[in-house]
């Protein structure tokens, strides 16, 4: 399988397998015809994210054993989708973005120095 790249341009790289991310479950922020949501950002959880996500009516906190769905917990990595990354970015309260494994479709909807303001000094 070739994987498409990054934001950066290069071999998009996974974004985590504990527990298992992305549209398809493979832990890769890639997609799909049926992603609506287009799960394109790799984002490292913060609690402040996460509480964002619930008010906005995406409980990413609650574990949904049926969907395998372990729920999330400060520190995971996650795809999530590019509209409410880019919400969260709005609010204030966007997640750090991990470059590599971020699909580069995002950047149709997000430019890179807004992905790049949320990351560690």
């Amino acid at each position: 399988m070739k994987l498409p790249k990054n934001v950066l341009g290069t071999e998009l790289q996974p974004c985590c397998f504990s527990p298992c991310t992305g549209f398809f479950r493979d832990g890769y922020c890639r997609t799909g015809m049926d992603d609506e949501g287009l799960h394109l950002v790799c984002a490292e959880m913060t609690a402040e994210f996460l509480a964002f996500s619930r008010f906005q009516g995406n409980d990413l906190i609650t574990p949904v054993p049926e969907f395998d769905f372990p729920g999330l917990r400060p520190g995971d990595r996650w795809c999530v989708c590019v509209s409410r990354w880019k919400e969260a970015l709005d609010a204030g309260v966007a997640p750090p973005v991990v470059l590599e494994a971020t699909h580069i479709s995002t950047l149709e909807f997000v430019e890179l120095e807004h992905l790049q303001s949320t990351m560690e000094p």
